[in-house]
């Protein structure tokens, strides 16, 4: 039961069982149903790496998550269904550090058929499929993204030019529960953290995809982008329903710290 309703959350509708055509059809029906969000950061609330607790936020009360509820929500269903998956700690390369921060992303790893697959709904911006473990440039919705093959065993995902995140780095045997959970607090709580600092939410579209950064709405095509300022806390909360699928009364009151931020970061707002 607990895994239709999943699967009902995310609108998929096909064939279930542990192949390939499963693999894409959830990967991708996850994430052009549930945004990436982090309004539960701005909001104070305590996150963990819990499973079930994922499951009753996008599951029950059809929100949205960041990495470790996105990924660990995505990880549990493709275990029911039958597939073999590993939760691996990986990190994003930082614009402030020359070594990546390693369990400040979870993603998941997918053994199928001989090869290895990475399965990430939780990047943001990242593709809208999973991705087999090869060396090389592959497209997705006309965006360019690469994977490398570095040494000592890890890999390098390499973002499309235009995304939010360079790249992450993952190694395909790092699993190590205890470091996700420091780093999801750490993330959660710390006042040097970006999502501490920073209301983020992202969808992904048949096309594209939406960034609702503070008091920046962007949508983003192979074709172009545009761009435009949120106007007050009526029009944040209108664009989260009608583009992000999130009707969350209480992020109202996260307006003045979202104002105070821009004002921060953008001496001259502009779009």
């Amino acid at each position: 039961m607990r895994l239709s309703a999943y699967l009902d959350r995310i609108g998929y509708d096909g064939p279930v069982a542990p192949d390939l055509a499963t693999l894409q059809g959830v990967h991708r029906a996850h994430l052009l149903a549930v945004p990436y969000e982090n309004l539960d950061v701005q909001l104070g609330r305590t996150l963990t790496t819990s499973v079930d607790a994922a499951y009753e936020k996008i599951v029950s009360q059809r929100r949205g998550g960041w990495c470790y509820e996105m990924n660990g929500l995505l990880g549990w269903a493709l275990s029911e269904i039958g597939f073999e998956t590993r939760r691996l700690a990986t990190g994003p390369l930082q614009p402030y550090s020359a070594e990546p921060q390693l369990g400040n992303h979870l993603v998941i790893r997918v053994d199928l058929a001989g090869e290895t697959w990475l399965s990430d709904v939780g990047f943001g911006d990242g593709p809208l499929a999973p991705y087999r473990c090869v060396e090389g440039e592959f497209d997705d919705r006309g965006f360019t993204y690469r994977l490398d093959k570095l040494a000592d065993g890890w890999w390098r995902l390499n973002n499309h030019p235009l995304g939010l995140s360079p790249n992450y780095h993952a190694r395909l045997d790092l699993s190590d529960e205890a470091l996700l959970s420091e780093r999801c607090t750490w993330l959660n709580t710390s006042p040097d953290s970006m999502f501490v600092n920073n209301a983020v939410v992202l969808r992904h579209s048949p096309k594209g995809h939406m960034s609702l950064i503070g008091r920046k709405h962007r949508t983003l095509t192979s074709e172009g982008r545009t761009s435009r300022l949120i106007e007050d806390a009526d029009d944040y909360l209108a664009t989260l329903k009608t583009e992000f699928a999130l009707d969350l009364p209480q992020a109202a009151s996260l307006w003045p710290k979202i104002c105070a931020r821009h004002e921060e970061l953008f001496a001259n707002p502009s779009p």
